[in-house]
This record gives C-alpha cells, sequence and structure tokens, in this order.
C-alpha cells in the first residue's frame, strides 16, 4: 500500500510541477546511487537488477538536471571544499558482478562517469553463500516453489508471480537475518548450488585485477562472507571487514579504503560496525538507509545512497527520489528504510 501511495505521489508531483519545490526542500548537495546487478536479460532475471537501457538513462538524467558524476573520494573532498551550490552524484556497485563489467562498463565508460565496486571476498574465492540467487534460481526455474522454513509454498505460472514470490521470500529474510541458514534444506532439497552460482554471476580475480585497473573503477570491501554484521560478536564482525581489506589489497596491490556494510538497514548494521569499521582501517563506509548527504562534513561511517532498480522501479521514481521526493514521502507516511 505503501509502495502504491508513493508511485502516487511521484506522478503527482511530477504532473503538478513541484519537483523543484521539492529539490530545494528535501534533495541534498549529493548522492551515492546503488546499483547491483546491470542485466542484459531484465525479464529474465525477474527484473532484480537494471536494464541496460536504464543504467543510460539514468547517467544522461543526472547530467541534464546539473548532477555531476564523480568518485566518493571527489565527492567528500568537494563538499568540504567547494562553497558553491553544486551538486555531486556518486555510483557505487555492489558484490563484483560479472555485468558491472561486461554490461554496465561500456556505459559508463561512453558517459565518462567514475564508479565505486564494493566486492566481498567470497565472491570472488567462490565461497560466498548467495541466498538471493539461489532463492531467484528457484523461482525463476520451477513452476512451483516450497519454502519449508516458511511453511508455504508458491504457485509460479508466470512472471508475476514467479516476481512476487520472489519479493515475499526475501522480505522475510530480511526481517531476520538468522533466517538465511534455515534457507539450506531447500536449496539441498531442490539440488541447487549456492557455491556454483559465483562461478556463473561474480567476478573471478583476474576480472577484479583488471577492473581496478581501469582509469573510471574504484574498489571497496563488502566484508568476507557478506553477512549481516550486527549478529555478529565484534571480534568476528571486525574480522570480516579487515580481512576483506587485507585480502583485497593484496590481490589488487593498492589501497582499500572504503567499505560497505552489507544488507546496510539498522538490522544489519549501526554505531557499534560504524566504530569497527575505523578500527579495520576503513575511510568510509556506506550504508542502503535511503538518504542524500546535505551537510558538508556528513557521518563518513554512516554513509545512506539511494537503491536504484528491482522491478517496481521506473523513471518518474527514480526522478522521484532524486529530486527529494521520497524524503518526502517518507515524512508523510512515516519514515523506513
Amino acid at each position: 500500500m505503501k509502495r502504491l501511495l508513493g508511485r502516487t505521489i511521484f506522478q503527482a508531483t511530477r504532473w503538478a510541477g513541484l519537483s523543484p519545490a521539492l529539490r530545494r526542500a528535501f534533495a541534498g548537495r549529493a548522492a551515492i546511487l546503488m546499483f547491483h546487478e546491470i542485466q542484459q536479460d531484465w525479464r529474465s532475471e525477474l527484473k532484480t537488477g537494471v536494464s541496460p537501457d536504464f543504467l543510460e538513462y539514468s547517467l544522461k538524467w543526472l547530467r541534464q538536471e546539473g548532477w555531476e558524476i564523480v568518485s566518493l573520494d571527489t565527492c567528500l573532498e568537494r563538499l568540504v571544499a567547494d562553497s558553491q551550490p553544486r551538486r555531486y552524484a556518486v555510483l557505487t556497485f555492489d558484490d563484483g558482478y560479472k555485468d558491472n563489467v561486461a554490461t554496465a562498463l561500456p556505459i559508463l565508460e561512453r558517459n565518462n562517469a567514475p564508479f565505486m565496486v564494493y566486492v566481498p571476498t567470497g565472491a570472488v574465492t567462490r565461497t560466498l553463500q548467495p541466498w538471493w540467487l539461489g532463492l531467484r534460481e528457484l523461482f525463476r526455474s520451477r513452476g512451483d516453489v516450497a519454502i519449508d522454513a516458511m511453511g508455504m509454498r508458491f504457485s509460479c505460472r508466470d512472471f508475476d508471480e514467479k516476481a512476487s514470490g520472489l519479493e515475499k521470500v526475501s522480505t522475510w529474510v530480511h526481517e531476520d537475518y538468522q533466517r538465511v541458514e534455515m534457507l539450506s534444506p531447500t536449496f539441498t532439497k531442490a539440488g541447487l548450488s549456492l557455491e556454483a552460482l559465483n562461478d556463473t554471476y561474480f567476478l573471478n580475480e583476474r576480472e577484479l585485477q583488471v577492473l581496478a585497473r581501469h582509469p573510471l573503477a574504484s574498489i571497496g570491501g563488502h566484508t568476507e562472507s557478506h553477512p549481516a554484521l550486527a549478529y555478529l560478536n565484534a571480534a568476528s564482525a571486525r574480522a570480516e571487514m579487515a580481512d576483506n581489506r587485507t585480502y583485497l589489497e593484496g590481490l589488487l596491490q593498492c589501497p582499500v579504503r572504503h567499505v560497505a556494510f552489507p544488507y546496510g538497514n539498522s538490522r544489519a548494521c549501526g554505531p557499534r560496525e560504524q566504530h569497527l569499521a575505523v578500527e579495520a582501517g576503513f575511510s568510509t563506509a556506506v550504508t542502503t538507509r535511503h538518504g542524500q548527504i546535505s551537510d558538508c562534513k556528513p557521518n563518513y561511517f554512516g554513509l545512506p545512497r539511494i537503491a536504484v532498480g528491482g522491478p517496481f522501479d521506473g523513471r518518474v521514481a527514480f526522478e522521484g527520489r532524486m529530486n527529494g521526493v521520497r524524503s518526502a514521502v517518507q515524512m508523510l507516511l512515516g519514515r523506513s528504510e
């Protein structure tokens, strides 16, 4: 219901010409955009990422609207040093997907757009347990999906039923990350190997080394195994970040100074994780909490981002988030992540 009302408000403000006023009231001086996959066959992947056309559109729209696309380091430096009312956009990609290079990179090159890729160790070493990819594979490949831990069975005869079922199970997991382990029997029963999905979807060591040398690219940390850090004890959470940084710096032979908290919401990270990121040697940490940066000296270890992608995204919604309409809607409906 909130999503439907939000979309209606996005459309209404656009038609009424209120976007400039809302931008002045709610938009910040900088926005960090969060992408994951850039999918050639968006529908086949149940629209869980972003299509190439939408990525191209978003970059052109940002420039047309006066956003300067810069690296994260440049953005933070300019917020402190530049008193002019310029607006900066930072592009980030989580998890290190192959399509970030195969599909997104040519678009980023055409638009001369710097970008950051946050990479978990396990994706590159093929030890990650990407449960979200496992769930998607179940729903896209089967006409009937049973999630025993939920006590639910989903009929998946068409695209809408598959996308709806996947969203429901994903939401259930995000409510409590201990539920990730509860999915293992479902994957085993279905004969689905999460390790095999690493080879299909994630960059390998050689590919990441090549990407790291690209003049537009920066590489950031994303922990060893992509856990919800708040569920771990302090020593384990610190090691997840520190060991990931050590691995990436050894592989790439360059400093890794930025990190993205896995999942990035209030259930997965908070003040303790911010402090641990400092101890692990990082200079910034990004979350998935919605928002833009207005202060010239923001909390560098709790940076908000603007999520891009998914089956319910579109041009109007994207423009609304960038223009501050989403922030206004959150105030109206009650703030949520």
